[in-house]
């Protein structure tokens, strides 16, 4: 099947060195293939493929697939992108799994080690046998100190275990049964993934800048749209929208009468600025987008009202923020500055090439996340 993206290419022939970030999305698979050279990250090679095609469905539409559709998908991208190394790690969708942050009685490690699990029964929807669970102690100070894990025992360099009277907890679980689909899928690809990692940690790696600002990241995807809030460093807030891109497509394609594979087109090539007499076009393709933004100001409001500190900017990622007219629409719907996330900054490339990367990196962001976690493990 051919790539939608176009830009496939291979500048680097060291498969030994080589890492890849897998980003399984609701509507298409990205891969980034990265190396290490003096302390860099070079990038070698990117792909992207749409996944409604092997359902039947059109390209940009959401998808559910089962683990050999999306490993033969996965397989048909590695293949057409020239990759040259099974070294991975992959994404998984913020759906598969939970991010809270709860407050909890100051304890040592142990004795949390045996708390937590209790307390997150009442913020996870499914018995606790049913998912992995991990957590991590966040610092109460403005320092970066590094939270004590869940294991019970403090990262290399965290300070001993000082008594609080409330501590928060950033509590992470992940659905068993997601697990075993991606690990079904990298046995079914052949590629050797050393991880599984919540989608919103390997965004936070790519697109933020600043790890001491506190940052609105907004990934507009087919689906759905996801926020985090994050300050220095630690996620404070991660919320779902039930509303994407796709929704835009499928108003066009009942307004203007014409197939949704059509209405894709238009959007794409046109964005907010397309005109047809007898339609208000524009009106059509912000309605959706404007029920996503009041959500968003919503979660931006009452952030800043809980914690009392402001928003110092929203990150706009994923593939629906390239839409055209929309970073116009998100200046004058935030009152905060928005600003569009260009992951590909943080690797090596040619500079022939900065256009190009500058367009695709919102919707290479989780891929690229993956893969620089991926590359550390490189020695």
């Amino acid at each position: 099947m051919e790539n939608p993206l176009k830009v496939i290419f291979n500048l680097f022939k060291r498969g030994s060195e080589s890492v890849l970030g897998i980003d399984i999305g609701s509507s298409s698979i990205k891969i980034v293939q990265l190396r290490k050279r003096s302390g860099q990250a070079i990038l070698e090679t990117y792909g992207e493929l749409a996944l409604g095609p092997y359902t039947g469905l059109e390209i940009g539409r959401a998808t559910h697939l089962p683990a050999d559709k999306l490993a033969e998908a996965l397989n048909d991208v590695l293949r057409e992108s020239n990759t040259t190394t099974k070294k991975c790690g992959v994404a998984i969708p913020l759906p598969s799994s939970l991010v809270s942050l709860i407050e909890m009685p100051a304890a040592p490690p142990s004795q949390l080690s045996q708390m937590i699990p209790l307390e997150a029964r009442k913020y996870i929807p499914v018995p606790i046998t049913e998912i992995t669970l991990d957590w991590w102690v966040i610092p109460s100070d403005e320092t970066k100190n590094s939270p004590y894990q869940a294991a019970g025992a403090p990262d290399a360099g965290a300070p001993p275990f000082m008594p609080a009277a409330k501590v928060d907890v950033l509590v992470v679980a992940i659905h068993n049964e997601a697990i075993n689909k991606y690990q079904d899928i990298v046995r079914k690809t052949a590629v050797e993934s050393s991880f599984f990692e919540i989608e919103v940690f390997s965004t936070m790696r790519a697109v933020l800048v600043e790890e001491n600002a506190t940052a609105m990241i907004f990934d507009l995807g087919a689906g759905s749209t996801k926020l985090y809030i994050v300050d220095r460093g630690i996620v404070r807030v991660s919320h779902t929208i039930n509303r994407g891109s796709q929704d835009i497509t499928l108003a066009l394609s009942r307004a203007l009468n014409v197939s949704v594979a059509e209405a894709e087109n238009v959007k794409r090539h046109f964005g907010l600025s397309y005109k047809r007499e007898g339609v208000n076009v524009p009106q059509i393709m912000s309605a959706s987008l404007n029920f996503i933004f009041s959500e968003a100001n919503r979660v931006l409001l009452n952030f800043e009202k809980r914690y009392n500190k402001p928003i110092g900017n929203v990150v706009l990622t994923g593939g629906g923020v390239n839409l055209k007219g929309f970073y116009e629409m998100a200046q004058a719907a935030f009152q905060v500055p928005a600003i569009v996330a260009d992951p590909f900054t943080k690797l090596r490339s040619p500079a022939f090439l900065d256009p190009v990367l500058k367009g695709a990196g919102p919707e290479f962001a989780v891929a690229i996340g993956v893969a620089l976690r991926r590359l550390q493990e490189v020695k």
